[in-house]
């Protein structure tokens, strides 16, 4: 069975509500809720929540909520981890036999059904433990500098200072979508971001974090703009 596991707790400190706020006239979640089913890749898709509004408004676009996630793990220390072995134990409890889920951030609204579509391909046909949303960086890490705090500047890498960027290693980063793998992966807690894992790598574009109300105005416009390039 393949399952898309939505984590969604209700408290967001620095967007109230986060999970469930009106993006482009549509709670949050719900974007994340239909791509999962319009993938076609999911027995079922549940949310893990601990707050009984998301839960309601989880289950009016179609997703099933299950269980009540208990308070110790819907803390501001609950990793992502913790939310997911939750759920895939509780799922095995139920005897649904979990082979492969997938854990899909509630506030990705730029999430694409052929990116999910894509993870789910790699995590079968290349038997690999994970497969995840990545993207690249900017500007070369390798040029990163830091600051003292007597204002003084330095380098974390400073034998790149003269190499050109075509030169360096391009890198990248978790795009905070979704994060495909084999059940026991999650269960053994395995790091997703090791050299059992692929990526599929989205373009900067189409990814956006979302923790500060400058980051959901941003993703807005950005939303809006990519509507009108259709």
């Amino acid at each position: 069975m393949r399952i898309a596991i939505i984590p969604a707790r209700g408290g967001s400190k620095r967007i109230p509500r986060k999970n469930i706020k009106l993006f482009h006239g549509k709670p949050m979640i719900a974007y994340s809720i239909e791509a999962a089913f319009a993938s076609n890749s999911f027995d079922k898709v549940i949310v893990s929540t601990d707050d009984l509004e998301i839960a309601e408004i989880a289950k009016s676009f179609g997703a099933d909520v299950p269980f009540i996630r208990p308070s110790e793990i819907a803390d501001d220390y609950t990793t992502t981890m913790d939310v997911m072995q939750h759920a895939v134990a509780w799922c095995i409890e139920q005897s649904w036999a979990p082979e492969f889920v997938c854990c899909i951030y509630a506030t990705a609204p730029f999430i694409k059904v052929r990116d999910l579509q894509k993870g789910w391909q790699l995590v079968k046909e290349e038997h690999v433990k994970f497969a995840f949303s990545a993207t690249t960086f900017a500007f070369p890490i390798q040029r990163a500098i830091k600051l003292s705090e007597d204002g003084s500047v330095a380098m974390f890498s400073p034998e790149y200072e003269q190499t050109r960027s075509q030169d360096l290693v391009e890198s990248y980063h978790d795009a905070g979508q979704f994060y495909w793998g084999e059940a026991s992966a999650f269960l053994a807690g395995l790091s997703i971001f090791s050299e059992h894992s692929r990526c599929i790598v989205l373009p900067r574009k189409q990814v956006q974090d979302i923790d500060t109300q400058d980051d959901w105005d941003f993703a807005e416009a950005l939303y809006l703009a990519m509507q009108e390039n259709l």
